[in-house]
């Protein structure tokens, strides 16, 4: 007899069971002869082929009805199957409803969807797959650092990485480091407080500050990668338009076994002193064509913030 197992993720699986494994219950209600053993997140399956391929279906369901709403019910089971259109020796034949909403990347804090959008966030999701080492190109708004934090808040979550390492130079924009008030890390923590939003938007906060204080999550200046070899883990460098050719190249050469590095930038905004001492343009035309390596140019049409950022970008661009 057929057997399968499934694997829930980016999912809570009593989400998907319920208390007292209310809800699967009800599911298997469905399935007179089908074998279903969940435990954990995997949902462990024995019977038909018809059987087993409509149960699956239905979890999916469910899952991406979870996406909407904090709670399922058994109604929500029942409201994923259509009526009963035949009978055959005494057998109710039902089909689940076809669901084609856009495919998340992560479920982040009250329901919060996470998905690709744009056309280069959905390229940046599908080069993920093949490539460890992704250039995400583009101007302000596009959402190329949230979409990267995103795969990786889901990798970690998936047990894909054991760390997840999020990276800024600390180069200002206007402001001196040393007018700020406070020790080194309260001086820093401008600068990198853009990854905390991200983050904070897919992970409880109880959650992230355990993570952060286990060494799971680390978000740290770019200078504080040196020396570091990085393994099994995610790391992005975000606003790379900031560091030198020698920088971005230390930071590169950090990459060991079982990792993957995105790297974003905007060329249109380099906060250096001296704009030509910026290495990420030299840098990609250097390796953009290595295999393995990704190069995304995000445009105006990917911007997500509020309408008019892309007529200030587009404004500012002609200039």
């Amino acid at each position: 007899m057929p057997e399968k197992k499934i694997q829930l993720q980016n999912i809570d699986p009593i989400d998907i069971y319920g208390i007292n494994d209310r809800i699967i219950n009800h599911l298997c209600s469905y399935f007179s002869d089908l074998k279903v053993t969940p435990r954990d997140n995997i949902i462990k399956l024995k019977g038909s082929y018809k059987d087993i391929d409509t149960f699956q279906n239905a979890i999916n369901a469910l899952s991406k009805i979870r996406m909407k709403k904090r709670h399922l019910n058994t109604d929500d089971v029942d409201s994923i199957f259509l009526s009963q259109h035949n009978k055959k020796n005494g057998e109710s034949s039902y089909s689940v409803t076809p669901d084609n909403e856009e495919d998340m990347i992560v479920m982040g804090q009250n329901g919060k969807i996470v998905s690709a959008r744009t056309k280069h966030q959905k390229q940046l999701v599908k080069d993920y797959a093949t490539h460890d080492l992704i250039f995400a190109l583009g101007p302000a708004g596009t959402g190329k650092t949230y979409t990267a934090i995103a795969l990786a808040v889901r990798a970690l979550q998936n047990k894909e990485v054991r760390r997840l390492i999020l990276t800024r130079p600390a180069v200002e924009a206007g402001e001196r480091l040393g007018f700020l008030p406070g020790d080194l890390k309260e001086k820093l923590d401008p600068y990198l407080q853009p990854l905390y939003d991200a983050l904070g938007d897919m992970i409880a906060p109880q959650k992230l500050k355990s993570l952060m204080e286990e060494g799971v999550i680390q978000i740290a200046p770019l200078a504080y990668m040196r020396g570091r070899t990085l393994e099994n883990a995610f790391v992005i460098l975000d606003e790379a338009q900031n560091t030198s050719l020698g920088q971005l190249k230390m930071f590169l050469t950090r990459m060991g076994n079982n990792s993957k590095f995105i790297v974003t930038g905007d060329i249109t905004q380099i906060d250096l002193p001296n704009k030509e001492d910026s290495g990420l343009e030299k840098g990609i035309k250097m390796l953009g064509r290595i295999k393995g390596i990704a190069v995304i140019n995000f445009g105006t049409e990917d911007i997500v913030r509020h309408p008019l950022v892309s007529k200030i970008v587009s404004a500012f661009d002609k200039e």
